[in-house]
Protein backbone atom coordinates (compact mmCIF):
# COMPACT_ATOMS: atom_id res chain seq x y z
CA UNK A 1 0.00 0.00 0.00
CA UNK A 2 1.39 3.38 -0.94
CA UNK A 3 1.54 6.34 1.42
CA UNK A 4 -1.33 8.18 -0.27
CA UNK A 5 -3.67 5.19 0.15
CA UNK A 6 -2.60 4.82 3.78
CA UNK A 7 -3.27 8.49 4.48
CA UNK A 8 -6.65 8.32 2.71
CA UNK A 9 -7.67 5.28 4.75
CA UNK A 10 -6.49 6.93 7.96
CA UNK A 11 -8.48 10.09 7.16
CA UNK A 12 -11.60 8.02 6.43
CA UNK A 13 -10.97 6.06 9.62
CA UNK A 14 -10.70 9.39 11.43
CA UNK A 15 -14.01 10.63 10.03
CA UNK A 16 -15.69 7.38 11.07
CA UNK A 17 -13.97 7.72 14.42
CA UNK A 18 -15.35 11.24 14.82
CA UNK A 19 -18.87 9.90 14.32
CA UNK A 20 -18.02 7.16 16.81
CA UNK A 21 -16.81 9.81 19.23
CA UNK A 22 -20.24 11.45 19.09
CA UNK A 23 -21.81 8.08 19.92
CA UNK A 24 -19.15 7.43 22.58
CA UNK A 25 -19.55 10.78 24.35
CA UNK A 26 -23.35 10.75 24.03
CA UNK A 27 -23.69 7.30 25.58
CA UNK A 28 -20.96 8.11 28.14
CA UNK A 29 -22.83 11.23 29.26
CA UNK A 30 -26.08 9.29 29.46
CA UNK A 31 -24.58 6.37 31.42
CA UNK A 32 -22.30 8.45 33.70
CA UNK A 33 -24.16 11.68 34.31
CA UNK A 34 -27.80 10.66 33.90
CA UNK A 35 -27.87 6.99 34.94
CA UNK A 36 -25.04 7.39 37.47
CA UNK A 37 -22.84 4.43 36.55
CA UNK A 38 -19.20 4.46 37.72
CA UNK A 39 -16.76 6.04 35.23
CA UNK A 40 -15.14 2.87 33.89
CA UNK A 41 -18.47 1.03 33.52
CA UNK A 42 -19.99 3.98 31.68
CA UNK A 43 -16.87 4.22 29.52
CA UNK A 44 -17.02 0.51 28.69
CA UNK A 45 -20.64 0.73 27.56
CA UNK A 46 -20.08 3.89 25.52
CA UNK A 47 -16.92 2.54 23.93
CA UNK A 48 -18.72 -0.68 22.91
CA UNK A 49 -21.59 1.25 21.30
CA UNK A 50 -19.12 3.41 19.38
CA UNK A 51 -17.06 0.37 18.29
CA UNK A 52 -20.14 -1.33 16.85
CA UNK A 53 -21.14 1.78 14.94
CA UNK A 54 -17.57 2.20 13.70
CA UNK A 55 -17.37 -1.41 12.49
CA UNK A 56 -20.21 -1.00 10.02
CA UNK A 57 -19.01 2.37 8.74
CA UNK A 58 -15.41 1.18 8.38
CA UNK A 59 -16.51 -2.04 6.70
CA UNK A 60 -18.56 -0.18 4.11
CA UNK A 61 -16.57 2.98 3.53
CA UNK A 62 -13.00 2.98 4.89
CA UNK A 63 -11.92 -0.55 3.98
CA UNK A 64 -14.71 -1.47 1.51
CA UNK A 65 -14.76 -5.00 2.81
CA UNK A 66 -16.12 -7.76 0.62
CA UNK A 67 -15.70 -10.39 3.33
CA UNK A 68 -18.65 -12.76 3.19
CA UNK A 69 -18.18 -13.96 6.77
CA UNK A 70 -19.38 -10.75 8.37
CA UNK A 71 -19.70 -12.39 11.79
CA UNK A 72 -16.06 -13.49 11.79
CA UNK A 73 -14.92 -10.08 10.58
CA UNK A 74 -17.05 -8.36 13.24
CA UNK A 75 -15.52 -10.58 15.95
CA UNK A 76 -12.03 -9.64 14.71
CA UNK A 77 -13.03 -5.98 14.84
CA UNK A 78 -14.37 -6.45 18.36
CA UNK A 79 -11.14 -8.18 19.43
CA UNK A 80 -9.10 -5.21 18.22
CA UNK A 81 -11.65 -2.91 19.90
CA UNK A 82 -11.52 -4.81 23.21
CA UNK A 83 -7.75 -4.41 23.26
CA UNK A 84 -8.36 -0.75 22.40
CA UNK A 85 -10.84 -0.59 25.28
CA UNK A 86 -8.12 -1.90 27.59
CA UNK A 87 -5.81 0.83 26.33
CA UNK A 88 -8.60 3.41 26.65
CA UNK A 89 -9.52 2.41 30.21
CA UNK A 90 -5.83 2.06 31.08
CA UNK A 91 -5.18 5.66 30.07
CA UNK A 92 -8.17 6.81 32.14
CA UNK A 93 -7.06 4.76 35.15
CA UNK A 94 -3.46 5.91 34.84
CA UNK A 95 -4.54 9.54 34.55
CA UNK A 96 -6.69 9.12 37.66
CA UNK A 97 -3.76 7.59 39.57
CA UNK A 98 -1.21 10.17 38.40
CA UNK A 99 -3.45 13.26 38.66
CA UNK A 100 -6.06 12.55 41.36
CA UNK A 101 -6.34 16.27 42.13
CA UNK A 102 -7.64 16.88 38.60
CA UNK A 103 -10.48 14.45 39.22
CA UNK A 104 -11.23 16.06 42.59
CA UNK A 105 -11.31 19.63 41.29
CA UNK A 106 -13.81 18.62 38.66
CA UNK A 107 -13.26 21.06 35.81
CA UNK A 108 -10.63 22.63 33.60
CA UNK A 109 -11.41 26.17 32.44
CA UNK A 110 -9.88 28.12 29.60
CA UNK A 111 -11.34 31.58 29.07
CA UNK A 112 -15.02 31.04 29.89
CA UNK A 113 -15.19 27.43 28.65
CA UNK A 114 -15.07 24.78 31.37
CA UNK A 115 -14.75 21.04 30.75
CA UNK A 116 -15.03 18.20 33.24
CA UNK A 117 -11.46 16.89 33.68
CA UNK A 118 -12.62 13.33 33.09
CA UNK A 119 -13.56 14.29 29.53
CA UNK A 120 -10.13 15.83 28.88
CA UNK A 121 -8.50 12.54 29.86
CA UNK A 122 -11.08 10.73 27.72
CA UNK A 123 -9.90 12.77 24.69
CA UNK A 124 -6.31 11.71 25.38
CA UNK A 125 -7.43 8.08 25.69
CA UNK A 126 -9.25 8.32 22.34
CA UNK A 127 -6.18 9.74 20.57
CA UNK A 128 -3.97 6.89 21.78
CA UNK A 129 -6.59 4.23 21.11
CA UNK A 130 -7.24 5.55 17.57
CA UNK A 131 -3.70 4.68 16.48
CA UNK A 132 -4.02 1.15 17.87
CA UNK A 133 -7.45 0.62 16.31
CA UNK A 134 -6.44 1.86 12.87
CA UNK A 135 -3.35 -0.28 12.50
CA UNK A 136 -4.90 -3.26 14.29
CA UNK A 137 -7.90 -3.24 11.98
CA UNK A 138 -5.93 -2.54 8.83
CA UNK A 139 -3.44 -5.35 9.51
CA UNK A 140 -5.82 -7.88 11.12
CA UNK A 141 -9.54 -7.31 10.62
CA UNK A 142 -9.52 -5.91 7.09
CA UNK A 143 -6.14 -7.25 5.97
CA UNK A 144 -7.58 -8.61 2.70
CA UNK A 145 -9.04 -5.22 1.74
CA UNK A 146 -5.90 -3.09 1.46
Amino acid sequence: MDLRSLITKFLKFGIVGASGMVVDFGVLYLMRDIVGLPDLWANTISFTCAATSNYFLNRLWTFRSKEKQVGVEYLKFLLVSVIGLGINNGVLLLSHLLWPAAYESGTFCLASICIDDFYLFKLLAIAITTLWNFFGNMLFTFKNNK
